[in-house]
């Protein structure tokens, strides 16, 4: 039973907080210090049932973010986790990707990831972490780019390691998220190549048109030297 209620509790907390645009002093940082009982702790990330908008860049970000973890995250963990990705949907920690949370999975507005945890004897069995792609500013749709979404990976991989929420706004842990970037990955990647190109053009014209302004300087100094002495 009582792994039960910590189980609601711990529910309740990934999913009602983040709607909030301030903490309690009271709200703890620390669910679980120790919520694995095993190291590695193993994640599965599934980039096969994705929704449209999702970005194949996504899984760089939650590398990312265990990567952050690993090297000792907002500081207040009591161990140091170490993360083993496979190909396994036993995994301890499951990621997956939806188009919107508050479409697909009837979530509060603002809510733009959760982790799920599953506990038995004070200790984690599994986290599922569902994470969406892009969410609402005002009537229009906007997909995250990258580092909005290693921002919110970051803080789910907070939850699964056992860390509530943080009143410090400066903390991965507090809960609100930011857009911390307006570029569409998928456009991105789709058309890089070619404003790349572009801008390597932009950049031999402008060199062009230094050198030739130069060139002319030095030209109607010279004129000017010979018929104005």
């Amino acid at each position: 039973m009582y792994g039960i209620r910590m189980s609601f509790v711990l529910l309740m907390l990934v999913l009602v907080l983040p709607t909030l645009s301030t903490v309690s002093e009271a709200s703890p940082e620390i669910i679980l210090d120790y919520p694995w009982d095993h190291s590695p702790i193993t994640v599965y990330i599934d980039n096969i049932s994705v929704p449209e908008h999702y970005s194949p860049t996504y899984y760089t970000q939650i590398e990312e973010a265990m990567k952050y973890w690993e090297k000792g995250g907002n500081g207040n963990l009591k161990f140091t986790p170490v993360f083993e990705l496979v190909d396994s949907k036993d995994a301890d920690i499951r990621i997956k990707w939806v188009e919107n949370l508050e479409n697909v999975e009837g979530a509060p507005s603002g809510v733009a990831g959760y982790a799920r945890p599953r506990i038995s004897d004070d200790q984690y069995v599994r986290v599922d972490i569902v994470l969406e792609v892009g969410n609402y500013q005002g009537k229009a749709w906007r997909q995250y780019g990258d580092a909005t979404m290693l921002s919110i990976a970051k803080h789910e991989f907070g939850h699964a390691l056992g860390l509530g929420h943080s009143s410090d706004r400066r903390d991965i842990m507090y809960p609100e998220h930011e857009q911390r970037d307006n570029i569409n990955p998928l456009l991105l990647s789709k058309y890089g190549p070619l404003l790349r190109a572009a801008a390597f053009v932009a950049l031999i014209f402008l060199l062009y048109l230094g050198v030739s302004w130069q060139h002319s300087k030095k030209k109607r100094k010279k004129l000017e030297d010979e018929y104005f002495k």
